[in-house]
């Protein structure tokens, strides 16, 4: 029941029950399966792709050429990031239609039903099974690494929005490290295990499935795109806990009164948007550092790092679990920062941390067969690296992308980041075993470089948004794209964003 609230100090940064909840539900129930999937085939490959091997033998009375093989199994991990581009095109059109609970209780197809189809591929003696499964939980973890954030990022109060953005990056960190524990030998990664270890992906949408529905919709999209003030303020009053919700009623409103010339964007309308230029260049870039940063290369070399350091070949599955974890522990730190430091801070920090990893651990990896303890610094190369990557260029890009774009044009926005996010992701598995083999440890110069250029922009174009509306933020990025924003008739002058008052009521777009 929702109840009066007196005090505008507590009103500011409360996390009500529903609020916690509603967070806590999309984010296991979505966030978790893009994290668990990145990881699942890692520990049980050998003994997968000696499943491929024997039904291929028991169909053809033949053994698999090596190269059938490698091209197998290089589609079954490949599929995963083809299917996430092809679910981040469906972004705008869901949300739009369906709102963004909506498009999160819809995607659950996408999880369920290739749960079903990997969990029963060893019965099925079919590999092609597998490969088909990872391309649709692939559009599931293309939905849901974009839809999630958003979600949530309209829910939230603006003094919540960074660390409640960050839970997404958390439950997916969450998700690998799960994934890691269970493809230890002695739990699921064997012969008899994996099936299993692959079907369990279904159990967390099939608890959102049940749970989500109770929750609120979005109540941004109830009120700016559906026009359902009613239904909106309800929704608002369960978030809050508390019935007096005209302040953030009366700043929806001011937002949707600024866009109505604009309507609601497409992809295409949204490129050609003069006012939006340096917000889409900017998540452009911010997701293009994000997964051309190395992140992927460096969980593909920390297995022969450790092992190169003296690490027992079956102890180095746990210690990769052990650098799942300190990703866990790093982004849980993240969440309860976010709103003091900023966003653009971790960033800045993140892509630095990065960037320096990148470089020791190149010389390291250069030195490590002529000095003896050189091992052991490329182990705390790899620890470092995580630890950057988790605090700022993990999490940090969906929560200043919900913050950066208003309603109309948030969908097509997050459509855009999606779409670099996995051809990024794609591009870094195809090419980085080519890179590995022509330039060995060199190859993280090159990640270096990109890290230090993401670095700059950062420094260079992106403002802070913390604790802003969007209309403020709007406003920060409207003197860099020389353009004014018209509220109804009115035609103001360009204000500096400092001069933007607290008070939502009193908000001015330009």
């Amino acid at each position: 029941m929702a109840e009066k609230c007196k005090d505008p100090a507590e009103k500011k940064g409360r996390l009500t029950t529903v609020l916690a909840l509603s967070t806590l539900i999309s984010a296991f129930g979505s966030s978790f399966q893009y994290g668990y999937n990145v990881a699942v085939i890692n520990s049980p490959a050998p003994v997968m792709q000696q499943f491929y091997n024997t039904t291929y033998m028991e169909r053809y009375k033949t053994e698999m050429g090596q190269n059938l093989l490698t091209l197998l199994w290089s589609l079954s991990v490949s599929m995963y990031p083809l299917g996430g581009f092809f679910g981040s095109l469906m972004v705008a059109p869901l949300v739009n239609h369906l709102g963004r609970k909506g498009t999160l209780l819809f995607n659950n197809i996408f999880s369920i039903v290739p749960a079903v189809m990997m969990g029963a591929s060893e019965v099925a003696k079919s590999y092609e099974i597998i490969i088909v499964a990872r391309f649709i939980v692939g559009i599931c973890a293309g939905l849901s690494s974009n839809v999630v954030p958003m979600y949530l990022g309209e829910l939230s109060p603006k003094n919540l929005r960074g660390a409640l953005g960050i839970v997404p990056q958390l439950f997916i960190t969450v998700g690998i490290l799960s994934a890691q524990v269970l493809g230890i030998r002695n739990i699921l990664g064997n012969s008899a295990g994996w099936p299993l270890m692959l079907g369990l992906t279904g159990i967390p949408a099939l608890i959102e499935l049940l749970l989500l529905p109770f929750f609120p919709e979005s109540p941004r999209y109830m009120l700016i795109q559906k026009g359902d003030e009613k239904k909106a303020k309800k929704a608002l009053q369960r978030l809050r806990g508390w019935d007096d919700v005209d302040a953030e009623m009366t700043e929806m409103r001011l937002e949707d009164q600024s866009e109505r010339a604009e309507g609601r964007l497409t992809v295409f309308s949204l490129l050609a948007q003069r006012s939006l230029r340096w917000q889409l260049i900017s998540v452009v870039f911010m997701n293009m550092g994000q997964q051309l940063s190395g992140v992927n290369a460096i969980y593909y070399y920390a297995d022969s790092i450790y092992s190169s350091a003296g690490v027992n070949e079956n102890d180095v599955q746990f210690v990769t679990v052990g650098t799942g974890a300190v990703n866990v522990v790093m982004t849980v730190a993240a969440v309860f920062i976010v709103e003091k430091s900023g966003r653009r801070l971790l960033l800045l920090v993140g892509f630095g941390i990065c960037c320096a990893a990148c470089v020791l651990l190149t010389i390291a990896l250069s030195l490590q067969e002529s000095v003896s303890w050189m091992p052991y610094v490329s182990i705390m190369c790899v620890i470092i690296y995580v630890i950057g990557h988790a605090i700022g260029p993990s999490p940090i890009p969906n929560v200043v992308t919900t913050e950066m774009f208003r309603q109309s044009a948030r969908s097509a926005a997050f459509m855009v980041s999606g779409s670099v996010h996995w051809l990024s992701n794609f591009t870094v598995g195809l090419v980085f075993p080519f890179m590995e083999r022509g330039l060995g440890p060199y190859s993280f110069i090159v990640f270096a470089v990109i890290c230090l250029l993401t670095l700059v922009y950062v420094w260079v174009v992106v403002p802070e948004t913390k604790k802003k509306t969007f209309l403020e933020v709007s406003q920060m990025f409207g003197k860099r794209n020389k353009v004014e924003i018209k509220l109804g008739d009115s035609d103001l002058p360009l204000k500096d964003s400092k001069e933007i008052p607290e008070d939502p009521e009193k908000v001015t777009a330009f």
